[in-house]
């Protein structure tokens, strides 16, 4: 149950990175939910750095779509290098 909530999160997180990312994105379904889920990852490693969370809390929902954002970012700075 919990990987299935966990998959429903990182869909919604994905979702709302890509709404808040102007432009074109290559992907579907799958690469919004990866997006989602790896920027809840990123989100709570970068909020541990910053000594937002402690160790073994997990990132709340604007610093996941944060990670997502960054993610995104970096998915289509090297989409749109490997296809000039």
């Amino acid at each position: 149950m919990m990987l299935i909530w966990t998959l429903i999160i990182g869909l919604i997180v994905g979702a709302v990175a890509k709404l808040l990312m102007p432009g074109k994105d290559p992907g579907g379904i799958i690469i919004t939910m990866l997006l989602g889920i790896a920027g809840a990852f990123v989100g709570t490693f970068i909020g541990r750095a910053l000594g937002l969370y402690r160790d073994g809390a997990s990132a709340g929902f604007i610093v996941s779509v944060i990670g997502a954002i960054i993610l995104l970012w970096i998915y289509r700075m090297f989409r749109t290098r490997k296809a000039t």
